[in-house]
């Protein structure tokens, strides 16, 4: 009998990375097709490690469709007051594409909440979305598995370039602190953007 619900647990575990594959392959078709007569902004940089990845760099691209609405945000602030990280990651799944990003070594998925806020400089571009689980994590159930969310935030310099800059968070969860406050929890340390380069879009809609 253990033998038998060991293969019963295998066969799950790769029917559901199976399906992980299918569904971000089809993401990636979709966010491929934007809205006729719309320009995408697109946002290039290269993140380099810190801490334990100190020396690693990579390159990530994020393709903005839409900014997410005040409502948006509203929804993910009453799911994560409900339900905490698991509240908000729920809350994420129920929401449309606006965005898609791509990092190496990976497919890419698409980006359910991304926020503009004007700054003196520019703008700061704050994204979220549900992390695409890996093939090792889940058939080891992984602890890492718990950091469930991917985010991370653009600080543009429309007035000089060369000093934009931001910061990735590949595998992450939010929580609150004792005091109260709303904290980032990293599986591994934030990556540091930089050559930050933006392609605006069509004006007045991205």
């Amino acid at each position: 009998m253990p033998h038998t619900k060991k293969i019963s647990n295998k066969a799950y575990k790769w029917i559901l990375a199976l399906l992980m594959v299918s569904g971000s392959v089809v993401s990636v078709a979709f966010a491929a097709l934007p809205a006729r007569g719309v320009k995408n902004e697109t946002i290039g940089a290269t993140a380099m490690g810190t801490g334990s990845q100190m020396g690693q760099m990579i390159s990530i691209t994020v393709e903005i469709y839409d900014y997410s609405t005040p409502q948006d945000k509203q929804v993910l602030v009453e799911a994560f007051s409900k339900g905490q990280n698991q509240g908000l990651v729920n809350a994420l799944t129920k929401m449309h594409a606006v965005g898609h990003i791509s990092i190496t070594g990976t497919l890419g998925y698409d980006l359910a909440f991304i926020r503009m806020i004007p700054t003196p400089t520019g703008r700061k571009i704050r994204f979220v979305t549900n992390r695409l689980l890996t093939f090792g994590e889940v058939w080891a159930d992984s602890q890492s598995t718990a950091f469930n969310l991917t985010g991370g935030e653009f600080d543009v310099n429309d007035t000089d370039k060369s000093k934009s800059t931001g910061v990735l968070y590949p595998a992450c969860q939010l929580a609150i602190d004792k005091e109260g406050q709303l904290q980032i929890d990293l599986n591994q340390n934030a990556w540091k953007l930089v050559d930050v380069l933006d392609w605006k879009g069509t004006p007045g809609v991205n």
